[in-house]
């Protein structure tokens, strides 16, 4: 019953990015790249949050967010959840916790969001029979329908050859990886971690809430975990000028991280990571959902944006 309810969540996230109302924010601005054309990808929507207080003689940080269609306005997400991002942010800022930042949410496509998320090298780093398998599996639960194949590289070329130079120039932010992160939830969190570890050059940090270590829908006899655990062994940035958040609750998805989690953690130790530069938060009887993720966002804010004050 479980698992069903896993597959069942899941399959109702694959229609999150579909024709959807207009999206309001009730602070600051909202402006709109439609379908942004790319090399790498297929054309994606793409949001750019401006706190209240912008203006072109500061210079801001720059926080790139998956799953963008989900971010800033409740009314018009399939599940009628949202992070809220810019509610969390404004009220952070307004009281000097937090650097000013703006947001990049970059929409999702229900049916190659799996694919597109899924941390590649770690992936083509399995054995032949058990790439054979992962597909078996991600077609019993309707995340492919051909043999599964990642294609996170080119989303992540997306944003760093395409999308942060259009950023970089229209906006007045910082370019560095000092000013830039990148976070997302689920898969978006894999998708953040893996950001980091491959364009270290780019990013500084990243917030990976309910990260979806199995990749699947099952933990046991599921190579993916390890691949990961295995690749960030190898790629994990220098800690000196890098930053992790994760988190994850125990219901319904989020019941799978802890083991998970706790290897990962131990990874991150042994590669010199501390508290001063990883955190992982546990949160008992939260959910993998829009509404719990809204309600500790000011977490990973606090960690990756605090106040230049505050360093």
């Amino acid at each position: 019953m479980q698992r069903f309810l896993y597959i069942l969540f899941f399959a109702l996230l694959a229609f999150q990015s579909g024709a959807q109302p207009h999206t309001s924010v009730i602070s600051g601005t909202l402006e709109r790249i439609e379908q942004f054309k790319s090399k790498f990808i297929a054309p994606l929507n793409v949001d750019i949050w401006l706190p209240e207080s912008y203006n072109s003689k500061t210079k801001y940080s720059v926080l790139y967010m998956h799953d963008g269609q989900m971010l800033f306005d409740a009314s018009s997400t399939w599940n009628h959840q949202s992070w809220d991002i810019d509610d969390v942010a404004t009220s952070l800022m307004k009281q000097g916790k937090v650097t000013p930042f703006i947001v990049v949410g970059i929409w999702s496509e229900g049916s190659t969001r799996h694919a597109t998320y899924f941390p590649e090298k770690p992936y083509e780093s399995l054995s032949k029979d058990q790439l054979t398998e992962i597909s078996v599996q991600l077609k019993k639960t309707g995340k492919s329908t051909d043999n599964f194949k990642p294609n996170s590289d080119n989303y992540l070329r997306f944003i760093v050859k395409e999308l942060k130079p259009i950023i970089n120039k229209k906006y007045s932010v910082y370019k560095d990886k000092r000013h830039t992160f990148i976070a997302g939830s689920s898969m978006g969190g894999l998708i953040s971690m893996y950001a980091v570890c491959e364009y270290p050059q780019v990013f500084g940090g990243a917030a990976c809430m309910s990260t979806h270590w199995p990749g699947t829908f099952a933990v046991e006899g599921n190579p993916i975990p390890e691949a990961f655990v295995n690749y960030m062994r190898n790629h994990l940035p220098n800690p000196k000028n890098h930053r992790f958040y994760f988190d994850y609750g125990d219901k319904t998805l989020d019941a799978l991280y802890a083991p998970l989690q706790k290897k990962v953690d131990a990874v991150l130790k042994s590669r010199g990571f501390s508290t001063k530069n990883v955190k992982t938060v546990f949160f008992p009887g939260k959910d993998h959902s829009e509404k719990s993720w809204n309600e500790r966002l000011d977490i990973p804010l606090l960690f990756l944006l605090p106040a230049e004050s505050n360093h």
